[in-house]
């Protein structure tokens, strides 16, 4: 559930659960203001669930490798799927 900023929602209670379908997949954190720098990354091995939150300070994500990602608006998998390497 968002959190309400003068009866809005607010984006700064968005977050993503990311949960990687490989070894070695990337989450890079994206700061917020005039330039975007990388701001933090971890890396996942298969299996393993990274849950992040956007702040005042992260306004975007970057995902590598292949990854089921889960947001309040939906699902994506990231990565390439077997058919598309050959």
């Amino acid at each position: 559930m968002r959190a309400e900023n003068n009866g809005k929602p607010s984006i700064l209670s968005d977050f993503i659960v990311v949960k990687a379908l490989e070894n070695g997949v990337s989450v890079i954190g994206m700061t917020r203001g005039q330039e975007t720098k990388f701001a933090h990354s971890e890396k996942l091995d298969a299996g393993e669930v990274w849950i992040a939150q956007f702040t005042e300070f992260t306004s975007a994500m970057k995902i590598r490798g292949k990854a089921l990602i889960l947001t309040a608006h939906g699902a994506v998998e990231s990565g390439k799927r077997n058919e598309e390497t050959s």
